[in-house]
């Protein structure tokens, strides 16, 4: 991923972090889990940095990265993507 915050250049931002008490899909939540192990970061790390760059509208990912999610996605059965945006329901 890119590093956020452009404008400061290289200097390190100081931020306030909090627990969150959110909840998200199983397999989806697997897939983070395992992409953060493989990318050899936190999942925290890895949530903030999907956030900025979607905040930004740009991707994450590049093409191996990418590969990555893919074969996670079938390896836990995330069998959905994007196009389920607003769709997701609990039973």
């Amino acid at each position: 991923m890119e590093q956020a915050g452009k404008r400061h250049g290289n200097q390190d931002i100081v931020v306030e972090r909090v627990q969150t008490g959110m909840r998200m899909e199983k397999r989806m939540v697997k897939v983070l889990k395992g992409l953060a192990e493989y990318l050899d970061m936190s999942l925290g790390d890895l949530m903030e940095g999907i956030v900025l760059h979607a905040f930004a509208g740009e991707a994450p990912f590049g093409p191996q990265t990418q590969a990555q999610i893919q074969r996670l996605k079938e390896v836990y059965g995330m069998d959905y993507g994007a196009d389920a945006s607003h769709r997701l329901r609990e039973e």
